[in-house]
């Protein structure tokens, strides 16, 4: 049989729409389970927000979502595990307030240009801290020890360079001096203050919900300018003279250069996962903020606001 020209290229348009239907197959996203890094230990809120979000996000994207703890350096050893891997939106990260924190000051083994936030998933205040059973009643007593025995307080906190630290440095150079003992792992950062190896514990409420229902611990103060719902009788931090609000926000990341169509992918199942009666459910469990979601498109703003809202309390601290 003689081949024609309009046969060859019969032929070529057919493999060139075969080729174009097999790589746009290939392409399909996610292609298998989605690698999420959490750059703290288990069990601490980072670790709860990964495992709730694989829980109601796998059926959705009809893949898995391993959950892979690599803690250390206050969020930079998960955050180069992140980093090597390519820019594919087949490995994200829970990325937190602690880890953005390094941002601010110098020496951070990234950019906030090396990063896409696909959500930002919870916003929350944090706490002080101490055990129940602690000689400090209130947090005018425990100021007023601060300031008459500078350095002897210790206080548990997730890192050096984390938000915990920046907030510390502000009280210390207002005359609240406490001496910083950071621990990758929260449980140790918990069993700290109920041991009585440190005196207080910088820490957001819903990480330690089972303590506080157990009348395990109880706080002194909110960091923030107004009180808190559900510790009516904690005083705030603006009301005790120091302004300083850093909030802790979690939320999920990927590698920058990332095709926009996989983080829109990512954007919109956590948005479905963040409407969903049990991610509220959560949010309340974690004394979050009910109104904590943001989108792809909100979310870079959010998070180069807050950078330079640490920036400036760090000059602040300074």
């Amino acid at each position: 049989m003689g081949w024609t020209r309009r046969d060859v290229l019969g032929c070529g348009a057919a493999a060139v729409a075969a080729t174009a239907a097999g790589g746009a197959f290939a392409q399909t996203y996610p292609s298998r389970p989605i690698e999420l890094v959490v750059p703290w230990g288990p069990g601490g809120g980072a670790d709860q927000l990964a495992r709730k979000i694989a829980q109601l996000a796998e059926p959705m994207l009809g893949q898995g979502l391993p959950v892979v703890n690599v803690p250390g350096g206050t969020g930079a050893t998960g955050m180069a595990k992140l980093l090597a891997n390519p820019a594919d939106g087949q490995t994200a990260a829970i990325y937190i307030a602690d880890s953005h924190a390094l941002l601010a000051g110098t020496g951070a083994r990234w950019k906030i240009e090396d990063i896409v936030p696909a959500a930002v998933l919870i916003q929350a205040p944090s706490f002080l801290f101490v055990g129940q059973d602690s000689r400090f009643k209130t947090w005018a007593e425990f100021a007023q020890e601060a300031q008459t025995k500078p350095g002897t307080l210790k206080v548990a906190t997730l890192g050096f360079g984390s938000v915990d630290d920046f907030t510390l440095k502000f009280l210390g150079a207002k005359g609240v001096k406490v001496n910083p003992v950071p621990f990758a792992k929260p449980g140790e950062r918990y069993v700290s203050i109920l041991g009585g190896h440190a005196d207080a514990l910088y820490e957001q409420a819903g990480d330690v919900g089972t303590f506080l229902a157990g009348r395990q611990m109880r706080p002194l103060l909110v960091f923030g300018r107004q009180r808190f719902p559900a510790f009516p009788d904690i005083p705030c931090s603006t009301e005790v003279g120091f302004d300083i609000a850093l909030p802790q926000f979690r939320s999920l990341v990927v590698r920058a250069g990332t095709p926009q169509d996989r983080v829109d992918t990512l954007s919109a199942t956590l948005a479905k996962v963040a409407g969903s009666d049990d991610y509220k459910a959560f949010l309340k469990e974690q004394y979050a903020d009910e109104a904590s979601f943001l989108s792809a498109a909100q979310a870079g703003d959010f998070v180069r606001r807050q950078l330079d809202d640490m920036k400036a309390a760090l000059r602040q601290a300074s």
